[in-house]
């Protein structure tokens, strides 16, 4: 049995797989946490600017300044909408960036524990091997050590 693990390059071809994939899970992370914060932004704009609306009207405002102030709150829920879908689309991203750096990851401990029971193998091969040598150096000692006292 060859030392070398006949499945290294396998082996080494996944663990770089598996660092890519964790190197992409992280940006999909810091992806994720971005959309959540505009996310965050927009909502605390807009309860700011309702805040501001509710003050103008109980002050008493135009009913032009009324409108503006509607459509400009129904402008900012349109983009919390959008914002919620992206966040949505972002947690999809990296469920699945999850998911394939745990397969990668799995790919990895496979062969790690091939890698494992290889090492294993050729330890045990050589100390057969190192016993076997040493049976006989101790037989020819023991026939050499015989054939002088006869």
């Amino acid at each position: 049995m060859s030392d070398k693990f006949p499945l290294q390059p396998l082996l080494d071809i996944a663990t770089t797989r598996m660092d890519d994939a964790a190197r992409a899970l992280g940006e999909l992370i810091a992806s994720e946490r971005s959309a959540q914060q505009k996310l965050e932004m927009l909502e605390q704009y807009r309860a700011e600017y309702k805040e501001r609306f509710v003050e103008a009207t109980s002050a008493g405002i135009t009913l032009d300044a009324m409108r503006n102030f509607s459509n400009f709150i129904h402008r900012i829920d349109e983009a919390i909408e959008v914002q919620h879908q992206a966040v949505e689309t972002s947690r999809q991203s990296t469920a699945q960036g999850q998911q394939m750096w745990m397969n990668q990851r799995n790919k990895v401990r496979a062969l790690d524990t091939l890698a494992i029971r290889h090492q294993t193998e050729v330890a045990r091969q050589f100390g057969k091997m190192e016993q076997r040598m040493t049976d006989e150096h101790a037989a020819r000692r023991f026939r050499d050590k015989n054939e002088e006292q006869a």
